[in-house]
């Protein structure tokens, strides 16, 4: 039975690819040494994981988000270098319902990329179409025993349908390395109510929060007064602010006791809540904000303090709409 363990998974990983559908809004070929700085900043520091998906960047930047990746990754000489692990997401797109057809998509993403050490499926067709799935996972189970990918992860899947791929893939000897989730204080759903890490310790399943920030949310930029960004995170914004002053302060207050940042805070907090918080960066001052959460941890007293107050929310970050059960 082959296993996971040449997947080098560290504390924190870099989420400027998780996000690659935003990273990409206004992009243009000047941002490519700067990105290629955020990705050395990253890898120097002992940040190694990168994340990304075959549908971020579409249209025109079709598959831009993982040949960009796969540029920097290849151009990076330094500290740290064996140990980058670059991971992706296959969509379950209508038009992708064979084993065959992931296989041919993990396939061209290793070609953007130049390798794909970790491979996920991008979310579960459960909510609307289970028939599609099993076969979908079988193309990831393919990949994995072709040795084209060093581990299998998934995206979005709360425990009971976990534990259903968990027993499917483990009759081809095929273990699960990763699961991540919408997890932040504005998202703890898939913990504090589907339990999902403690099924994820069982099943010896790292756990990655994506979105660790809440969109921004976290950061303590905005008001509630305003300024917002614009379009839908905008609304949300509008619908989340003002119900938030608990939880910031409370940020407010550890912030200015610990010497740290909110954002630091925030990616802290799911650090010491066991899993791997992926924040996403695109300039090197954003990844040097986020890399000041790294080295220390905060103690059980404030990580309970945030905890009432993210119980107390009036309204919680919404979920992603193919989180299962």
């Amino acid at each position: 039975m082959k296993t996971s363990q040449n997947l080098f998974l560290p504390t924190m990983g870099c989420g400027t690819w998780a996000w690659g559908n935003r990273l990409l809004w206004g992009y243009d070929e000047s941002m490519d040494d700067q990105l290629q700085a955020v990705f050395n900043l990253c890898v120097e520091s002992g940040v190694t994981l990168f994340d990304t998906g075959d549908s971020y960047g579409t249209g025109k930047l079709n598959g831009r988000s993982e040949l960009l990746l796969g540029r920097f990754a290849k151009g990076y000489l330094g500290p740290n270098q064996e140990k980058v692990c670059l991971a992706t997401k296959l969509a379950a797109y209508p038009w992708r319902w064979s084993r065959r057809s992931m296989v041919s998509a993990g396939q061209a993403s290793a070609q953007r990329l130049g390798r794909v050490d970790l491979v996920q499926m991008h979310w579960s067709t459960a909510n609307y179409a289970p028939w599609q799935e099993g076969a979908l996972l079988e193309g990831l189970a393919d990949l994995y025993e072709q040795g084209l990918v060093k581990g299998v992860g998934l995206s979005n899947y709360g425990p009971q349908r976990l534990k259903w791929v968990h027993q499917k893939l483990a009759q081809r000897g095929v273990p699960i390395a990763t699961l991540q989730v919408q997890y932040s204080l504005l998202s703890t759903y898939p913990v504090t109510q589907l339990d999902l890490k403690q099924v994820c310790d069982e099943l010896g399943i790292r756990l990655i929060a994506y979105s660790p920030l809440a969109l921004g949310l976290l950061t303590g930029k905005y008001s509630p007064q305003g300024p917002w960004p614009k379009g839908i995170r905008g609304l949300l914004f509008r619908q989340l602010l003002p119900g938030m002053s608990p939880l910031l302060g409370c940020l407010q207050e550890i912030s200015k006791s610990r010497n740290k940042t909110l954002s630091q805070i925030a990616i802290n907090w799911c650090i010491a809540k066991g899993t791997m918080p992926i924040p996403g960066a695109k300039t090197v001052e954003q990844a040097k904000e986020n890399l000041g959460a790294l080295g220390w941890q905060l103690d059980e007293n404030e990580v309970t303090a945030l905890d009432q107050a993210a119980a107390g929310l009036a309204k919680p970050m919404v979920q992603n709409i193919f989180q299962t059960q």
